[in-house]
């Protein structure tokens, strides 16, 4: 089969003010999310979620040195989930820009370097009994330093802890999160938690309900971000789906005028050759002609094909050599992040996501599923920095289209359902937030950023507040992900059901704390919210509409049951229907129809010759399930339960022959 792409259409385009407000700086030298975070300096365990390149080390320092002159805090240690990301916390004159104080870190107190994990420990233990306020280390280090000390060693520090999604409620399966709620339970440390995407990529909360109550949250979201920005103005977040092999059809979305990291598919996805040495060999043809790789940082020289342009390509894929890769790490981490020249195009596999900076990049290619939305949200984060003349950013997620015949191609569904979910809730981040208000007479109006809804329940407790204010868009991908989602997204499920039973009773399991009045404040919130920023808005005169469901509904004249009429996951099948082929919507129409099928596989068996019979009297033609005639359907659904009948043996005599052998 010859490679091809479908055309698509951006799931996300959107474009900003460009208003400078979250880069420019006050007089201490801070950028609007780093004043938020510092307004609650005084808070024992502060949550500080905002997106890539916001500031968030900065914000730690000015934290961090006000908790240590200022808050009888006698030391200060960092923790980074890599060495390179070590980098984001280095010494920084920070009195030049109108604060108190340096952050300073001697040498020795910096673990993000060339070193054996014991010596890394004894390291820490001794920074412990020394007087020295600074330490930085990875995530590995304090877990393995915490294994030799009692949680009343850290009694006089503040624990920062970057990238703070590598943290597990689940304590049986996550030593960083045992450590971290040791630690709570054990000493007077003070916490500072910071990440860019606080949802994991999987089903297990970050924090135990009862720790994360004890947080404080400071949240600085996408569209906080991007709007203040002075050069970055429009982001498109789109899929483009192909047939084929990847590395014959990747040419068609791969700008090579743009400055691109592309990450090639993991080697156990579908999309993977199982050579990823020579994929990148493929991509290099791709651009051109290698004339010469640079003995001394690793960059390769590659003549463009089109107009004989020299472009320079980065290589972390190939990690045969550490020597060579570490010097073209050191290389991008410093030439490169600062002259645009530098390099052109970075081929990645698992690295420049989490904590990589160049921010020059305009176009992130993504190459296969990538079913976590922690994952999805740190790639786009590499180029969502601002910096001049660099107008626009592009994700782009280059997916395999699913073929019918394949046995495995339920998987396949899922996860490009989970794929567009992770598209979908990047969507909503992006929006302006609304402060909901309830509307009790005629008199009240809306203004700017505030809606007022009749019949609407305004949070009655801080616990309430904290979470429709800074967690909103954390329970969203929780309920996003929910395997009901897929059901509730394809209309299976009614407006009522999902919103009176399915949203209730994900915020239950998420928030096991809260009351029935108060699990009914937040459900408002949350229908209220995904239901408003996926209206579409018009203006007729002085009066604003807002689309909900098949009608445009008067601003003014908006209730909570008019809101609870409409699926708030509704756009999530309407972003797949432009997103995907009629084939491919098929297919994902299906293997959401065949989770739901009540007729049994004894039942479909015996009615196939009936299927056969039926198809020859209809000239060859197949049942539909979305047919009007009853029989028709329940022929198609028949069929649906022997097609996945026939998988699940064919699966099955897969496995057994693999055991055989």
């Amino acid at each position: 089969m010859s490679p091809k792409i479908e055309e698509f259409t951006n799931i996300v385009d959107v474009s900003y003010a460009q208003d400078g407000t979250s880069v420019n700086t006050d007089a201490m030298g801070m950028r609007e999310m780093q004043r938020r975070v510092f307004e609650q300096r005084a808070r024992q365990y502060l949550l500080v979620k905002a997106p890539p390149a916001s500031g968030k080390s900065r914000a730690l320092m000015f934290v961090g040195l006000d908790k240590l002159y200022n808050q009888g805090r006698k030391k200060v240690i960092v923790a980074v989930p890599e060495r390179s990301i070590g980098a984001s916390f280095a010494p920084t004159k920070l009195t030049e820009h109108g604060f108190f104080a340096d952050w300073e870190v001697p040498d020795k107190n910096n673990l993000c370097t060339p070193g054996s994990s014991q010596s890394k420990v004894n390291a820490f233990v001794d920074f412990l009994q020394s007087s020295d306020p600074v330490l930085i280390c990875t995530h590995a280090t304090l877990r393995f330093a915490f294994e030799k000390l009692a949680p009343e060693a850290f009694n006089g520090t503040v624990l920062a802890i970057d990238e703070f999604h590598h943290v597990s409620a689940d304590l049986e399966a996550s030593r960083l999160g045992t450590l971290l709620h040791d630690i709570m339970a054990g000493s007077d440390a003070h916490i500072v938690a910071m990440t860019g995407s606080y949802f994991r990529g999987d089903s297990v909360p970050v924090l135990s309900p009862a720790d994360e109550a004890k947080f404080t949250p400071v949240t600085f979201n996408y569209y906080d971000q991007l709007n203040g920005y002075r050069f970055l103005k429009a982001l498109g977040i789109g899929h483009h789906f192909y047939q084929g092999r990847y590395t014959e059809a990747i040419n068609e979305v791969l700008d090579l005028d743009k400055k691109t990291i592309i990450h090639i598919p993991n080697v156990n996805s579908g999309e993977s050759t199982k050579d990823k040495l020579e994929e990148v060999g493929f991509l290099l043809d791709a651009i051109g002609v290698v004339e010469r790789t640079d003995p001394n940082t690793g960059i390769i020289e590659v003549r463009r094909r089109d107009n004989g342009q020299i472009l320079r390509v980065a290589d972390l894929v190939d990690d045969t050599d550490q020597k060579a890769r570490a010097e073209t790490l050191h290389y991008l981490s410093t030439v490169a992040s600062q002259e645009r020249d530098g390099v052109d195009i970075i081929i990645a596999l698992g690295m420049a996501k989490e904590g990589f900076d160049w921010p020059f990049a305009e176009h992130a290619l993504t190459v296969g599923y990538r079913a976590s939305l922690t994952e999805i949200i740190q790639i786009i984060g590499r180029v969502t920095r601002d910096c001049e003349g660099k107008p626009r950013a592009q994700f782009t997620n280059l997916i395999a289209e699913p073929d019918a015949s394949q046995a495995e191609v339920t998987v396949t569904v899922n996860n490009m359902l989970k794929a567009i979910t992770a598209s979908l809730l990047m969507e909503q981040v992006l929006a302006q937030n609304f402060e909901f208000k309830t509307k009790r007479s005629d008199d009240d109006e809306n203004e700017p950023g505030k809606l007022r809804i009749r019949g609407f329940k305004e949070p009655s407790t801080d616990r309430v507040r904290q979470i429709v204010t800074a967690d909103l868009n954390d329970l969203k991908a929780n309920i996003l992900q929910d395997d009901m989602f897929v059901r509730a997204a394809a209309g299976s499920l009614d407006a009522e059901t999902t919103n009176k039973v399915l949203i209730p009773k994900i915020i239950r399991d998420r928030y096991p704390d809260l009351t029935e009045t108060e699990v009914e404040e937040v459900r408002q919130h949350v229908v209220v919210d995904s239901v408003i920023k996926n209206g579409e808005v018009r203006e007729v005169g002085d009066k604003r509409f807002v689309r909900m469901g098949e009608k445009f509904v008067n601003i003014d004249d908006i209730h909570i049951n008019l809101i609870d009429s409409v699926n708030p996951f509704q756009r999530a099948f309407e972003v797949l229907s432009k997103s995907v082929t009629p084939n491919v919507l098929r297919l994902i129409s299906d293997s959401i129809a065949a989770t739901r099928i009540q007729i049994t596989p004894d039942e479909a068996l015996a009615l196939f010759p009936k299927i056969q019979l039926w198809s020859k009297t209809h000239g060859g033609k197949r049942p539909d399930r979305r047919s009007e005639d009853a029989t028709e359907r329940k022929y198609a659904e028949a069929l649906l339960v022997l097609q996945k009948l026939k998988r699940e043996r064919q699966q099955a005599v897969a496995q057994q022959k693999a055991k055989e052998e």
